[in-house]
C-alpha cells in the first residue's frame, strides 16, 4: 500500500473536489494516458490504470469516505479494477467512457477493448418525445369533473407486421447480425478501428425479405382516435393530465412518449373562480341593505338562504364555508364568498319621494358621515 500515490494527487484535484470536478479530471487524465494514444510510452498503461483506480474510488461516495478515513487500506479489497482493456471494471458504472473519445475525436467510436459506445448508442432503444395538447373545458365540467372525448392522432404498433416493420425476418448480411460495421480510421495519432451502426439494419442485426407496406418499415402507424379521458373534479386553467403512451413513437424499439393535456376553463356568467374559491355578486335594494333581509343565494350545489345584516354596504362579503370547488385534482375544498352590491333606484314614485323626504328629516348620519362633515367645516 505504501508505494501507491494519493488518489487525489493522481487526478490532480483537491480533497474537497465535487463529483463533477472529479469526473472532469478523470476525463482529461484518461485522454492523456490511454495506451492506444501513447504507444511509444511504455508507462502509459500503468498510469492509465492508476487513473482508473483513483476514479473508481473517488467517484463512489462510500469508497471515498472509507479512503478519506483509512487511506488505501480502507478500499484495498475493491479499489483495483483491472487493466484498461476492460472498461466494465470501472467502480462508477454511470460513467460513459465513450464520451471521452466522442469529445476528443468528434463522435467516432473506437475499438478499444470495451467496444464502441457510439454504435451502442446508435442502436439503443429511445423513448419517444412527449406531446402537449390544449383542451377547452366548460366551467361546470371543470368544477364537477366529467368523461370527455378527445380527438387525437396516436401512434400505435402496426397490426399487419406486429410492429416488426417487415415480413420474412433474416439475419442482416451486411453486419452478420451484430448491428455494427467496423472500419479503419486514420488520424494523426495513428490508425483506429471505428464501429458504426449498420446502415442496412439500423443496428437491429436483422432485415426483412419484404418491408411492411402499411407502416413503411417503421413498425408504427399513426391513427386518429377518440380517447375518453376521465377529468377529475376541480381541474383549473393551466392544470395538466398525463395520458401514458399516447405521445410520439420511440425509436429502435423504445416506448412511446406521453400525451399531456393542458386545460383552459371557460368563464361562468355568474360565478368568478379564484383557485378553489367561488365569488358571486348579489344585488341588494336600498331597503334590503338598510333593514336587512333573508335572501336566497345560488351556490354550486343548489340554492341556500342567508341572513343579510341591516346596514349592509356595497363590497361587504359573507363567507359560505365548503361551498367552493371540491377539488379532487389537488385534494382541496374551497369556500364561496357572497359579495353584496347595493343598487340605488334612479326613478322614484311620488309616494317614494315623500317617504324619503320624511326619512331625510330624521337623524340618519353615520359616524363616518359626521366625521367627514366635520372635516369639511374645519377646512373652510
Amino acid at each position: 500500500m505504501a508505494d501507491k500515490r494519493d488518489y487525489y494527487e493522481v487526478l490532480g484535484v483537491s480533497k474537497s473536489a465535487s463529483k463533477d470536478e472529479i469526473k472532469s479530471a478523470f476525463r482529461k487524465k484518461a485522454k492523456q494516458y490511454h495506451p492506444d494514444l501513447n504507444k511509444d510510452d511504455p508507462s502509459a498503461a500503468d498510469k492509465f490504470k492508476e487513473v482508473q483506480e483513483a476514479y473508481s474510488v473517488l467517484s463512489d461516495d462510500d469508497k471515498r469516505r472509507m479512503y478519506d478515513q483509512y487511506g488505501h487500506a480502507g478500499v484495498s479489497s475493491g479499489a483495483g479494477t483491472g487493466g484498461y482493456s476492460n472498461f466494465g471494471g470501472f467502480g462508477a458504472s454511470d460513467f460513459d467512457f465513450g464520451d471521452i473519445f466522442d469529445s476528443f475525436f468528434g463522435g467516432s467510436g473506437f475499438g478499444f477493448g470495451g467496444g464502441s459506445s457510439s454504435s451502442s448508442r446508435g442502436s439503443r432503444a429511445r423513448r419517444g418525445s412527449d406531446v402537449l395538447m390544449r383542451v377547452n373545458l366548460d366551467f361546470d365540467d371543470a368544477v364537477f369533473g366529467c368523461n370527455k372525448k378527445i380527438n387525437v392522432d396516436v401512434v400505435e404498433e402496426c397490426d399487419e407486421c406486429d410492429g416488426k416493420g417487415g415480413h420474412g425476418e433474416e439475419k442482416c448480411s451486411t453486419c452478420h447480425g451484430s448491428g455494427t460495421i467496423t472500419t479503419e480510421q486514420h488520424t494523426i495519432l495513428g490508425s483506429f478501428l471505428s464501429k458504426t451502426t449498420c446502415p442496412d439494419c439500423g443496428g437491429a442485426g436483422k432485415t426483412f425479405k419484404r418491408k411492411c407496406s402499411n407502416c413503411k418499415g417503421t413498425g408504427k402507424v399513426r391513427k386518429n382516435k377518440n380517447l375518453t379521458i376521465n377529468i377529475p373534479a376541480g381541474i383549473n386553467t393551466g392544470d395538466r393530465l398525463r395520458v401514458s403512451g399516447k405521445g410520439n413513437p420511440g425509436s429502435n424499439g423504445g416506448e412511446n412518449g406521453d400525451l399531456y393535456l393542458e386545460f383552459v376553463v371557460d368563464e361562468h356568467d355568474v360565478y368568478i373562480r379564484q383557485d378553489d374559491d367561488i365569488y358571486v355578486e348579489v344585488p341588494l335594494s336600498l331597503t334590503d341593505a338598510l333593514l336587512g333581509c333573508k335572501k336566497e343565494i345560488p351556490t354550486l350545489y343548489g340554492n341556500v338562504k342567508i341572513n343579510i345584516a341591516p346596514g349592509t354596504n356595497s363590497g361587504d362579503k359573507q363567507r359560505l364555508r365548503g361551498k367552493g370547488v371540491d377539488n379532487k385534482y389537488h385534494n382541496n375544498k374551497g369556500d364561496m364568498y357572497v359579495v353584496f352590491k347595493v343598487y340605488t333606484p334612479k326613478k322614484l314614485t311620488r309616494e317614494q319621494k315623500s317617504l324619503i323626504d320624511k326619512l331625510s328629516n330624521t337623524e340618519m348620519d353615520t359616524p363616518e358621515i359626521k366625521e367627514f362633515n366635520r372635516f369639511v367645516r374645519d377646512n373652510d
